[in-house]
Order: structure tokens, then C-alpha cells, then sequence
């Protein structure tokens, strides 16, 4: 039996506004939602309600046929550094997990023609569930609609637990108030945006980005020294 390798780090990656460049959902709901889905925006920006409820209440108010909504999505572009940052990680032995709380087949669709083929590349993908083939569109939440007590349709600290049961280093990436939960479960953070401005005020450590190419150098850089902190360790331990 093949014994797997264990990663050297996690790399946790939103999707919207990270991977993409446009927030899918917002796109969706801009284009094809009645405009009190900013209501349902505000109530959760306020914290009187979760992500959950919120895009439970905003989908319902889409009215778009499947190829106007696919149509959309593939006019969405994907930042230019992803597929060499993917590379990277596969080299440096860094898995990498898409936690977000989009929907699995938006991002599939996008995924499909952003990664050149490579998409054993991304480890796993955690997201909210939307079935288009039914009307009305049925709405899913698996990660973890029970346990989330901030009532996130995914609770992205619950995934970044279940994918690490070695508890190796975890790094974050993303760039919205739907990460605040993630980053104080990660070991690095990268923000841009809203999730950079949230950072700054709760004095979170973290590292500012615009593309995910910038993320790369940093990347290396945290890497080399982790690797050279865990060999003095066990150089202590075993003197």
C-alpha cells in the first residue's frame, strides 16, 4: 500500500472575488433579481441575519432561465495568477481546498475553463449546493448547516477543521466579510478589500494582495522558513 505524503501547509481559497474577479452571486442578482435582494444584502452586512438566510431570501427573487444564467457566468473572468498559483502549491506540496459560500455549480462551470485541464490541481471544493434543473431553483447548505452557529451557508472554520486532521499550517486567502470566520482559523492570512478592512480592525496579521500572483513570493518565503523552524525543532527534540 502507497503511503500519502503529508502537506506541508493547507491553502484555503474563496471563490468569489478571490478566484473570480466578480462576486457570481452578486453578478446573478444584479442582472436578474428583484432589487430587494439589497435588503435581504443589508440585514446580513448588519449581522441581523447569516449568509444562509440571506442567499436563501436573494435566490428566490432570481428569474432567469439556465442559459441566461450560464451565459453570465461565462463572462466572468478568472484572476490571471490562479493557475500558477495551483502549479505552485502541487509543487511546493501545499494542498489546495476552495471553500466558499457560492454555488457549486457556478463555480464548477468556471473552474472548468480556468484551470487548462488541471483540475486535480484544486483538492476539494466546499460550497453552498443550487440545482438549476428544478423550478423553483432548490437550495442546499452541506457544509455544515447544522453546527454553524453564525448561521453561515458554509461554515468555512468547520471545513478548514474536517480537510486538516493532521493539523498541518492553514493558510487563508479571500477577500470578504464572509471570510471574517476563516481567517482567525488560519495560520496566514491573505486579504484584499472588505476582508483586508476587517483585518485591520480586529489587528489580524495578514498580508495584502490584488492578484493572487503577488501571493506566491509570500507564499515561498513563509514556506522556507516554516520548514526551517520545524528542522530546528526537531534538531532540539532529538539532541
Amino acid at each position: 500500500m502507497t503511503k500519502h505524503k503529508q502537506p506541508l501547509a493547507l491553502l484555503y481559497l474563496d471563490f468569489d472575488g478571490t478566484i473570480s474577479k466578480r462576486d457570481v452571486t452578486d453578478a446573478i442578482l444584479e442582472q436578474y433579481a428583484d432589487e430587494d435582494w439589497l435588503v435581504s444584502e443589508t440585514e446580513w452586512r448588519a449581522g441581523r441575519i447569516g449568509s444562509r438566510a440571506c442567499l436563501s431570501e436573494q435566490m428566490a427573487m432570481v428569474q432567469a432561465s439556465r442559459k441566461q444564467i450560464n451565459a453570465l457566468i461565462d463572462s466572468i473572468e478568472v484572476d490571471e495568477g490562479f493557475a500558477e498559483l495551483l502549479e505552485v502549491c502541487a509543487a511546493r506540496n501545499v494542498q489546495t481546498h476552495i471553500i466558499s459560500d457560492g454555488f457549486d455549480c457556478f463555480i464548477d462551470r468556471i473552474l472548468e475553463r480556468a484551470v487548462n485541464g488541471k483540475r486535480s490541481l484544486i483538492n476539494s471544493v466546499s460550497a453552498s449546493h443550487l440545482k438549476l434543473d428544478a423550478q423553483p431553483w432548490r437550495i442546499d447548505f452541506p457544509f455544515f448547516e447544522q453546527s454553524c452557529g453564525h448561521g453561515c451557508a458554509t461554515c468555512k472554520p468547520a471545513v478548514m477543521r474536517l480537510l486538516n486532521p493532521a493539523n498541518a499550517p492553514a493558510i487563508f486567502a479571500g477577500d470578504g466579510l464572509s471570510d471574517r470566520f476563516a481567517v482567525e482559523s488560519a495560520d496566514l492570512v491573505f486579504a484584499k478589500r472588505e476582508l483586508a478592512d476587517y483585518c485591520r480592525r480586529k489587528s489580524i496579521k495578514h498580508t495584502e494582495f490584488e492578484s493572487l500572483t503577488e501571493i506566491i513570493p509570500h507564499l515561498d518565503r513563509w514556506l522556507m522558513s516554516h520548514m526551517f523552524l520545524a528542522g530546528e525543532e526537531k534538531k532540539r527534540a532529538s539532541a
